[in-house]
C-alpha cells in the first residue's frame, strides 16, 4: 500500500510539472562580441573549386548562460548580412556546454563562394580601402536544457558591426 501511494504521488507530481511547460523558466542566452577579437572577412583567390573567388568570414562570440543551472548551446542558425547585400543562410551546430552563469567564447566560421552570392565579391572589394564592412547576423539560438526542455529563442540580432577585410 505505501509503495503504492508513493507511486502514485510521483504520478500527480510528474503531471503537474509537466503542464507547468518549465521550459518557459529557461532564460535565453546572451550573445555579444568579444573585445580584443574584431571579426574579420579574409578574401580568398579564384580557384578550380572556386573560379570566381570567395571569403572566410569569422565572427567571434561571447555566449552567455544567465540560467542557475547548466544548459548546452546546440545551434545558432539564421541569416548573415554583409554590406548592403542580401542575407544568406548560416547554420552552426555548436555543442558548447555552459555551467550555471557560466560563458563561452565560441568563433563562427562561415565560408563563401562568390558564385553563390556574387554581390558580396563586389562589397568586399570596394571595402579593401576603408579596410571594412557593416556585418549583422540574425539569428536564432537553441539550447539543451535537460529535463527542461529544448527552447528555441529568437530570431534577433546577435552580433552585429564592423567586418575588418583581409586580402
Amino acid at each position: 500500500m505505501k509503495r503504492l501511494s508513493v507511486g502514485v504521488l510521483c504520478s500527480l507530481l510528474a503531471f503537474g510539472c509537466a503542464s507547468l511547460n518549465l521550459g518557459t523558466v529557461v532564460q535565453p542566452p546572451i550573445v555579444s562580441g568579444v573585445e580584443g577579437q574584431d571579426p574579420q572577412l579574409q578574401l580568398r583567390l579564384p580557384s578550380l573549386s572556386r573560379p570566381i573567388g570567395g571569403a572566410a568570414v569569422r565572427l567571434w562570440s561571447k555566449i552567455e548562460n544567465p540560467n542557475g543551472f547548466s544548459l548546452t548551446i546546440s545551434r545558432l542558425a539564421g541569416d548573415l548580412f554583409i554590406g548592403d547585400g542580401e542575407g544568406f543562410k548560416v547554420d552552426f551546430p555548436l555543442g558548447v556546454a555552459l555551467v550555471a552563469a557560466g560563458d563561452a567564447i565560441v568563433p563562427l566560421d562561415v565560408s563563401i563562394d562568390f558564385d553563390d552570392v556574387p554581390g558580396l565579391a563586389e562589397a568586399a572589394l570596394a571595402a579593401l580601402s576603408s579596410g571594412s564592412l557593416l556585418y549583422r547576423l540574425d539569428a536564432i539560438i537553441a539550447v539543451d536544457a535537460g529535463m527542461l526542455g529544448m527552447p528555441e529563442f529568437g530570431p534577433s540580432t546577435l552580433l552585429q558591426g564592423d567586418l575588418r577585410v583581409i586580402r
